[in-house]
């Protein structure tokens, strides 16, 4: 492979992880704008319980995850060819979601692969196609264990006020970031 090609190869592979990262991102902070930007404007998603355009799929992602209480989306191994301005992936991930059942608090654990078309238009790699395929899921008791005893650690990562977020750093940390 050319230089040419191998940094071609290589920014494809860079752009599409930050679109599957922004996909992930989005669900997660429920940011609609984040999770779009993993999308060409004409992409279609099935997920098995939606199937359809791309602004239904966020839109339908955004109210399902609004009514948890929380979620952490993983990204596993990316297996991506790239061929000129098109390529196409299989992507491993794992998913937790705080769900509400009965009254109860539950864990509802979804592991399973995104078999993905991207394409280059202008400068974006996004996702064109995508079907998710669910491995195995678990649904069980809320478990935050140990940490529970720990309020600035139990679930730091909420929606809103997430320090990913907002990124308030305690100003003695600002003062020696300067020095």
């Amino acid at each position: 492979m050319d230089i040419e090609a191998e940094l071609h190869d290589l920014t494809a592979r860079r752009d599409i992880h930050k679109a599957l990262c922004n996909y992930m991102r989005g669900q997660d902070r429920l940011r609609p704008d984040v999770q779009r930007l993993a999308f060409h404007d004409d992409a279609h998603v099935d997920c098995g319980l939606f199937a359809g355009s791309a602004d239904g799929f966020v839109e339908f992602a955004q109210g399902f995850l609004a009514n948890t209480g929380g979620s952490q989306h993983l990204i596993g191994q990316v297996d991506i060819e790239v061929k000129g301005d098109v390529a196409s992936g299989e992507v491993y991930f794992i998913a937790w979601h705080r769900v509400d059942e009965g009254g109860e608090p539950k864990d509802l654990i979804v592991a399973g692969r995104y078999v993905d078309e991207y394409a280059k238009r202008g400068a974006e790699w996004r996702i064109l196609k995508r079907r998710e395929i669910v491995d195995w899921a678990r649904t069980g008791p809320a478990a935050d264990g140990f940490i529970a005893a720990y309020p600035a650690l139990h679930l730091a990562g909420r929606r809103g006020a997430d320090f990913s977020e907002t990124r308030a750093w305690p100003a003695a940390d600002n003062e020696a970031a300067t020095a």
